[in-house]
């Protein structure tokens, strides 16, 4: 792995966020998740196999939980691509420990993606424009690197819309999960569960999801579509390059 690149406000916050977490992270975002996000990787793996790929970025791949899995349903090259070095390096240690030799692991930042035009089949990624500092921009880079009629997907925290939900969610990430944080992963994962609803919040404040859409189809993605996940706590979305 290459040395992690130069980073903006965005990237240094999500350093952060993940600084602390890789040892554990896997099993507490599952068990945290009430075993959801094992359900929305399905539902975002399900969306790029469709295309058939033979070469996928997994961008923000984290712990290469997607990528592995991208990989095994597919049997496509996977690349996995994360700003953060320690995340990065338990991802490849995920990957050596299940023996997928067609899957690669490297640091780099979603903004800057350190491959050329049109070079790949498919590109995922997860939990990626909180973190970034122009996210229209972003959005526009990740289909670079897509060829024609690739799949783009991404997997996403989201705000319930149910006047039922909506205010069990708020309830759920300001006081419940700092507290099953700080139980079961100690002061890192507080201050995750701490920083996590207020992020997702202010997220889709300043860009709603019709905003985000519209992002996509401006990068070249076409046939954009949204599946809302878990009462609304959760969204995916994939379209394709054109």
């Amino acid at each position: 792995m290459r040395a992690a690149p130069t980073s903006g406000p965005g990237n240094r916050l999500a350093r952060w966020v993940f600084r602390g977490l890789p040892d554990r992270y896997d099993r507490l975002a599952e068990w945290l998740s009430f075993w959801q996000n094992r359900r929305w990787r399905a539902a975002l793996v399900d969306a790029v196999a469709a295309g058939h790929p033979r070469l996928v970025a997994d961008v923000a791949t984290g712990t290469a939980g997607v990528a592995l899995a991208l990989a095994s349903r597919t049997g496509a090259d996977v690349l996995g691509l994360d700003l953060d070095e320690q995340m990065a390096r338990r991802g490849l240690g995920n990957v050596r420990t299940t023996r997928r030799s067609h899957v690669a692991i490297a640091v780099a930042k979603g903004e800057q993606l350190p491959l050329a035009d049109a070079s790949v089949d498919a590109l995922s990624f997860t939990y990626l424009l909180r973190y970034v500092d122009d996210p229209e921009s972003t959005i526009a880079e990740l289909a670079r690197v897509v060829r024609p009629g690739g799949v783009v997907a991404n997997l996403e925290f989201a705000v319930p819309t149910s006047q039922l939900w909506r205010p069990l969610w708020w309830l759920y990430t300001r006081f419940a999960l700092p507290l099953l944080g700080a139980l079961t992963g100690g002061m890192p994962w507080y201050r995750v569960g701490r920083f996590l609803g207020p992020s997702i919040t202010d997220h889709y404040r300043r860009y709603p999801l019709d905003w985000t859409v519209a992002a996509w189809e401006k990068a070249g993605i076409e046939g954009v579509t949204v599946r809302a996940m878990s009462l609304g706590g959760g969204l995916v979305m994939w379209g394709r390059r054109k």
